[in-house]
């Protein structure tokens, strides 16, 4: 069970009070993987996204949405606040990162020849799980929405990947691209020299 300590509660609660959020939620689920640590996605949300399968923990002033897939990875973490100069929220987790020395291989050749390269381009790339020797990636950034995701993915993530660990058969792109507020390269752009900002 995922638990939040109290000061944790209070902060969140001023949070929403003072946005007009106190009839909202807060979701978390993790994002991704690096090599040593789990990437979360944590947001106020309304009460109406809940949906049939997320686990809910109610602590009175809120509740807190978890989905499916992440509940496993946030089973026993807690969260905790240290005021602002105490580095905000953190997640105590004591869940393994990566349970296989594979995934943990592909979360390494991301963080070290792949980032670096589409950094210059203002993105990231997240490794969510790799199943079935398949490696399923979340692009943020400039990658998200971007008109040359596609191409990226392909030519790039994947043939580097898939060169380092021939274990990988694939690599799919589970971005929501749709959601993307600053990609590289707008969509119908990707045929175009110019660089975006030129």
């Amino acid at each position: 069970m995922l638990t939040f300590t109290q000061p944790a509660q209070d902060k969140i609660t001023e949070m929403l009070n003072a946005k007009g959020q106190d009839s909202y939620a807060v979701r978390i689920r993790v994002a991704g993987r690096d090599v040593d640590s789990f990437v979360y996605d944590f947001r106020s949300v309304e009460s109406s996204t809940r949906r049939e399968d997320d686990l809910v923990v109610d602590l009175g002033s809120f509740q807190a949405f978890v989905d499916p897939e992440s509940a496993p990875l946030l089973d026993g973490a807690s969260i905790d606040f240290g005021g602002l100069g105490g580095g905000g929220f953190k997640i105590d987790n004591p869940n393994p990162v990566w349970t296989d020395d594979t995934s943990r291989e592909v979360a390494e050749v991301i963080a070290n020849r792949i980032n670096p390269a589409v950094a210059s381009h203002g993105g990231r790339i997240t490794l969510v799980d790799v199943k079935d020797n398949v490696a399923y990636i979340r692009m943020q950034g400039g990658c998200q929405g971007c008109g040359m995701a596609a191409v990226t993915l392909h030519a790039g993530i994947e043939k580097e990947i898939r060169k380092a660990i021939p274990a990988i058969t694939s690599v799919i792109d589970v971005t929501r691209h749709e959601e993307g507020n600053s990609p590289y390269y707008a969509q119908g752009e990707a045929g175009q020299s110019a660089v975006k900002g030129d």
